[in-house]
């Protein structure tokens, strides 16, 4: 051998060891699958423990053995002439059936899919294949290849299985295999009509749709689909099979000939025969796994030269063939609607889950319960049911805030309820129960009588009964030991009525909404607390001042509790001066709120002696640490003489104030101090005129700051603002300035106060 050869190979090897270590060892071993990887020429050089458990073999006693050892006599020729050639020619093969022989001699029928894998040179490096299980599946093809030998017959009835066993697989939904049973199997018989029936207590909720031929109040049977057979004749089965359809279809395949004994035992079925001009039915049984589901019902008219069925000789038997077609086409059809029915609940739970992640997500941001209840309800109708009613329990009792129908056109009539709905009367009977017993009350029907009962005004129970209610679920509002009210669910006749899992939904949607409530109801108190707080922390409006007009403003931050630590003040002193004052706690919670009252209430203490503004700022400091106060600030005070004009201002850390004076605008130079709580160091104070006619603007940084521009920009903003138009009054001045500056959300609170002295 080369080199290069003894390198190749090496490679090759490295190549192989690489991808066998690549497996994930625990998903490779435990898989519900059995795992081999084969050289390829078929010898097996790994496999899983799944795959030795299932044939009753030891790694050794796999490994280094070929592929098509382990096959049946059948499986080993599939492999040489189809598998291999197959796996060289496409590099990979799907749903391959084969037989692996067990230990013991038995047969393991597996369905096996296999990948080449390659060099970058196309040469074939190793072979991996999977093997499922197929026992059931290969009895159940089995069944059909039976059923299909029997079918030999007729080629007709060969095309015609084929067929249905087709359209069945692409059906999805109940009502898709519930078409194709029905016409398909009309077809097949040449028949004049058919007609399909399911039983109720197999069929899913979401198809339980009541029909005009299953009388009231006859509701073990749903009629799924219909073709060709006429109305009086679908009643008339169904009348005439009342209360044993158990018993007709354990019999099996049925004739029904229409002949004496049946106008002697079932003359109205007779008569409905003799009207469509049929000569017989034949019921077929639904049944999957030995589960009846349902019937199909064939109308025969005898007319049809090559019918599949013959009608020539009375009170013939179905010939075998016959009975095997049919048979089997209520086999596929029951095998089918039974895959159809989990495809439609597996839709139906991702459709919860789903509905319950959108009320989440909802009641995630809720901050009201009664603007937030009437959202969930929209979602809840139709989504979930037609008619949503929510009774809650406040400090005046218990009262429906939300009467909601998922129809515009049927509103009314539960608006209508409303007149004997809580405060007015006392709870509905089933949401009165859920109330007291505090547990869910679920009636999956609702008779007539019964309600008659329950509902005692004449009015209300018209109402009701205009409503066409067929199911309902109260589930109480419960939370943290208390009960905070009660919601019902409700379907009308448009709607299937509710399941077990619909109640399921009801009862996580209820514990949702009763925490949403619980936190918008802690919400709404902390919201009504901070107001009042704010309202009785902020001064009063300012004191009319002569010579000066003076205009404030205040608005709370938009994220959290509506209070901070904010602050503005004007107050008159003796002499013809009145002091000005804005502030800023640090926080915005109620602690900064409350360091913000007592701020100012020392503040006003203070100016009892009227000191100047540095010395207001010197004593604050000085007495900080003996008020206790929890947080830091910054203020500016500043006095002014209302006979001169002659302003002092000082500074703790504050923004300087804006004088306006036409169309022109700029910052007062007044250097800041420390802030209030930090160390102390003395305080400057500026001097200067505030001219007749001028405008001095204070403000808090929430006016200036944001996220998206720093202090410096913000102050110019305001600058350019304030001068943009020439104004004398300080209200309009205001409201610019909050008008350019402020938007509709804001991380922080904004005090305003803006003072014109008179020319």
């Amino acid at each position: 051998m080369s080199p290069d050869d003894r390198r190749s190979g090496s490679e090759v090897r490295t190549t192989l060891d690489h991808l066998l270590e690549d497996d994930p060892a625990d998903l490779y071993e435990n898989a519900p699958c059995g795992y081999l990887s084969t050289l390829p020429d078929g010898t097996i050089v790994k496999v899983n423990r799944t795959l030795c458990a299932w044939t009753g073999r030891t790694p050794e006693q796999l490994l280094r053995t070929r592929l098509r050892d382990v096959l049946s006599l059948g499986g080993q020729v599939f492999h040489d002439t189809h598998l291999a050639p197959l796996l060289r020619m496409q590099g990979a093969v799907r749903e391959v059936a084969l037989d692996v022989v067990r230990s013991d001699g038995s047969l393991l029928p597996c369905l096996v899919n296999a990948v080449e894998l390659r060099d970058a040179d196309g040469n074939p490096l190793m072979v991996r294949a999977t093997l499922f299980e197929a026992t059931a599946r290969r009895r159940y093809e089995r069944e059909i290849l039976t059923a299909h030998r029997a079918a030999e017959e007729s080629q007709a009835r060969s095309r015609t299985l084929q067929q249905v066993v087709s359209e069945l697989a692409e059906a999805t939904t109940v009502a898709a295999v519930a078409r194709v049973v029905a016409e398909r199997g009309r077809r097949a018989v040449r028949a004049a009509g058919a007609a399909l029936w399911l039983l109720n207590d197999w069929m899913p909720p979401a198809s339980r749709v009541p029909s005009a031929a299953t009388p009231a109040p006859e509701r073990a049977l749903t009629l799924a689909h219909s073709d060709g057979l006429p109305e009086p004749l679908l009643r008339a089965l169904v009348d005439s099979a009342r209360g044993q359809w158990a018993l007709e279809l354990a019999q099996g395949v049925r004739f029904v000939r229409l002949d004496d004994g049946l106008r002697h035992h079932q003359p109205r079925l007779a008569d409905a025969l003799d009207a469509a001009h049929l000569e017989a039915v034949v019921v077929v049984p639904v049944s999957a796994d030995s589960r009846r589901l349902g019937a199909l019902v064939l109308g025969m008219d005898g007319r049809s030269e090559d019918e599949l069925i013959s009608l020539e000789e009375p009170g013939a038997a179905l010939p075998p063939a016959d009975l095997e077609l049919l048979g089997t086409l209520g086999s596929q059809a029951g095998q089918a609607l039974e895959r159809a029915r989990l495809y439609e609940e597996t839709a139906r739970q991702a459709e919860r889950s789903t509905f319950l992640l959108d009320a989440a997500r909802l009641l995630a941001g809720a901050t009201g319960v009664t603007e937030s209840l009437e959202q969930l309800a929209a979602m809840v109708v139709p989504r979930l049911a037609d008619i949503c009613l929510l009774d809650v329990i406040d400090e005046h009792g218990m009262s429906r805030v939300v009467a909601r129908h998922g129809s515009p056109e049927r509103q009314p009539l539960v608006d209508a309820l409303r007149a004997w709905a809580p405060p007015v009367r006392e709870l509905p009977a089933p949401a009165r129960e859920a109330m007291e017993q505090g547990r869910t009350r679920f009636f999956p029907s609702l008779a007539d009588d019964w309600l008659a009962e329950v509902v005692r005004d004449p009015d209300e129970l018209s109402a009701v009964r205009a409503l066409e209610l067929v199911s309902v679920i109260s589930v109480p509002l419960l939370a943290e030991g208390r009960a905070l009210g009660v919601m019902t669910l409700s379907a009308d006749r448009s709607r299937a009525p509710f399941g077990t899992a619909d109640v399921e939904l009801a009862e996580q949607l209820a514990l949702q909404v009763s925490l949403m409530m619980v936190k918008a109801q802690r919400y709404e108190l902390e919201a009504h607390t901070s107001h009042t707080l704010q309202a009785t922390l902020l001064p009063p409006p300012p004191p009319p001042v002569p010579g000066v007009t003076v205009a404030v403003r205040y608005l709370a931050a938009t994220h959290g509790v509506e209070i901070g630590g904010d602050f503005y003040d004007v107050t008159t002193l003796p002499g013809d001066h009145v002091a000005i004052a804005v502030g800023d706690v640090v926080g915005h919670d109620i602690t900064a709120a409350a360091t913000m009252g007592q701020l100012r209430s020392v503040y006003r203490a203070l100016l009892v002696e009227s000191p100047a503004p540095s010395t207001v700022i010197d004593r604050l400091q000085a007495s900080w640490p003996l008020l206790g106060l929890q947080r830091m600030a910054t203020a500016l005070f500043a006095t002014l003489d209302l006979d001169t004009g002659l302003l002092h201002v000082a500074s703790a850390g504050h923004p300087p104030p804006l004088m306006v004076t036409g169309d022109r605008a700029e910052f007062l130079p007044v250097r800041p101090s420390r802030m209030l709580g930090a160390p102390p160091a003395p305080a400057v104070e500026w001097s200067g005129v505030l001219p007749p006619g001028a405008t001095l603007v204070l403000f808090t940084d929430g006016l200036v700051e944001s996220r998206g521009h720093d202090i410096d920009a913000g102050l110019e903003r305001l600058r350019a603002s304030a001068c943009r138009r020439a104004t004398s009054d300080p209200d309009e001045l205001c409201d610019r300035l909050l008008t350019d500056l402020a938007g509709t959300h804001r991380a922080d609170d904004i005090a305003l106060l803006a003072l014109t002295r008179q020319a």
